[in-house]
């Protein structure tokens, strides 16, 4: 931590299956134990999201499920046509105190 960013091009992603094994190393759990918990984590986020539930972790964040309104969008290879973008849900995601604190520390 507290190290600066690179390029954001070059940053690595982290895939479930990489945090998996570096859960199940850090802990000394087996990585089936952790995939499992996982997922049913994931899982349950979204079925509360889509009952319209509001997700809060303290110090992590919180995520919410808002509309998003219809507008009009263009064609960048014909900008003459209008293009109706309908409504729709989205899930927003609002990062906590301490996260954000973490994140700007990475930053400078």
């Amino acid at each position: 931590m507290g190290t600066k960013l690179e390029d954001p091009d070059k940053l690595s992603t982290m895939t479930k299956k990489k945090l998996i094994n570096s859960i199940a190393q850090e802990k000394g759990i087996h990585p089936n134990d952790v995939r499992h918990v996982i997922q049913s984590f994931l899982d349950k986020m979204t079925e509360c999201l889509a009952h319209g539930e509001r997700l809060e972790f303290r110090d992590f964040g919180v995520f919410e499920v808002v509309e998003r309104k219809q507008k009009i969008g263009r064609n960048p290879k014909n900008a003459a046509v209008p293009i109706v973008i309908p409504a729709r849900n989205a899930v927003k995601f609002s990062p906590g105190k301490k996260m954000r604190k973490v994140i700007e520390s990475c930053a400078n």
